[in-house]
């Protein structure tokens, strides 16, 4: 006799199952069909198997299924400056450490090698794709597509010389091309990355926001990060930098606002007004005190806010899922709400949130039919996380990355019980080692 079951190439069964679209669903004993990258049913397992002729069929009876997770903002080679120069204010730490380091040692191979750890660290922790920020981004691109994770490549823009490029066109340039030369990669976007408004002019944004429009991509900047950032734009410009950039023309649903700690009332109603997202990093800021971002207030107005963990440098983790715990509960305290910020809300923050800013939400960000099978299963099994009454509220307020079971990207598995299938760990290891030996003797 035939058999009447659809072939697909893969099957997973999960205890749980948290779409995100629509808000606030929790499935049970649901499962998902996947074929070429994409999901192609959400189905009870009954029906499931009873419908489907799996190749690979995985039965996941004590995990939660969730969407992969975005990290909208790092600069993934900085996983080599890792704890380099802890406890010291954003402009010491920059100015007198981590940019001395850079421009002893960034090249080529840093960014290549500190790319290929961050996206060991980030897979294993369930990120499945990294908005990035950094200084050779063909390099950046190399890493992420032998990994297999999904990336958005920024193709920064400063206006001061690297042993990269000498001045904010050579960036633009540079970065143009690389864009040319990948765009056929299937895991990889990209982002005009302007650093930000203090080491940009007005000249230089005035060429990325034509070229945003032209060629449609975001615009993902560091936005009022600190207080001496206002008050230096004040003297220079006689304006807060939000106000500059809305001279300018920047402020549109193109543009991802990094960190937008410091804002004010009017100022939160501008990005909303405009459409804008904001990247918040709430590790980051608060280990480079910096302060604590308005979020409650934001996601009031109706902002986009999606979740990033900064550099390896200043956070020290590439972790999403310690940065939603964070968020939901800075927000609550700012706020002095406990409900500012729910286990689904700050959930839908680190997936399609941040897929939505990086113009990514058809592919990604969600489990629905026709996108793009970025899944991540985590153990509920474990006595540090039992019993669990509420599956979401687990995954904010009670799991770790070392809950991470199993995580595909595009359909294709990159983690499996908790082990990276391709990367080679002890070959990464061995680098960190050469680098550090090389960074501080």
């Amino acid at each position: 006799m035939t058999s009447r079951l659809r072939p697909i190439d893969l099957l997973i069964e999960a205890r749980w199952i948290v779409p995100v679209e629509p808000a606030g669903v929790v499935l049970e004993n649901h499962a998902v069909a996947v074929d070429n990258g994409r999901i192609v049913a959400i189905i009870p397992q009954d029906e499931a198997t009873a419908e489907y002729a799996a190749k690979c069929r995985q039965v996941l009876a004590q995990h939660l299924l969730i969407p992969g997770l975005v990290n909208l903002h790092t600069h993934a080679a900085m996983s080599l400056l890792r704890g380099l120069a802890d406890d010291l204010p954003l402009m010491d730490w920059l100015q007198n450490h981590i940019w001395p380091a850079e421009a002893a040692h960034v090249s080529a191979k840093f960014v290549r090698d500190g790319t290929a750890m961050a996206c060991a660290e980030m897979l294993r922790g369930g990120i499945t794709c990294f908005n990035d920020m950094y200084f050779y981004p063909q390099a950046v691109a190399e890493a992420a597509v032998a990994a297999g994770i999904r990336a958005a490549i920024g193709l920064i823009t400063v206006e001061f010389p690297s042993n990269y490029a000498t001045d904010a066109d050579d960036y633009l340039s540079k970065g143009l091309a690389v864009r040319d030369r990948l765009l056929d990669e299937p895991l990889l976007s990209f982002c005009l990355a302007p650093h930000a408004p203090y080491t940009v002019e007005d000249r230089s944004f005035a060429r990325v926001l034509t070229l945003a429009e032209q060629i449609d991509l975001p615009i993902h900047l560091h936005i009022h990060e600190t207080r001496q950032e206002i008050d230096d734009s004040r003297q220079r410009f006689g304006m807060r930098p939000i106000e500059r950039l809305r001279q300018l023309g920047l402020l549109s649903p193109a543009l991802i606002g990094v960190h937008a700690v410091h804002l004010e009332a009017d100022e939160i109603e501008r990005l909303a007004a405009h459409g804008c997202s904001v990247a918040h990093c709430p590790s980051s800021n608060l280990k480079l005190a910096s302060g604590i971002a308005p979020i409650a207030a934001l996601a009031d107005c109706g902002v986009n806010i999606g979740l990033g963990t900064d550099s390896a440098a200043s956070n020290n983790r590439l972790d999403i899922l310690q940065e939603m715990r964070l968020a939901a509960l800075l927000a609550k305290q700012q706020s002095g709400r406990a409900d500012a910020i729910d286990a689904h809300r700050v959930l839908a923050m680190a997936t399609l949130a941040g897929a939505r800013a990086l113009g990514l939400d058809r592919d990604i960000g969600s489990i629905a039919l026709g996108k793009q099978a970025d899944l991540v299963a985590l153990r509920l099994d474990d006595i540090m996380s039992m019993p669990c009454y509420d599956p979401v509220s687990h995954l904010v307020y009670c799991l770790g990355r070392e809950h991470v079971s199993e995580v595909w990207v595009a359909g294709r598995q990159r983690v499996k019980q908790g082990q990276l299938l391709e990367n080679n760990e002890n070959e990464l290891v061995r680098l960190a080692g050469l680098w550090q030996n090389k960074i501080r003797p």
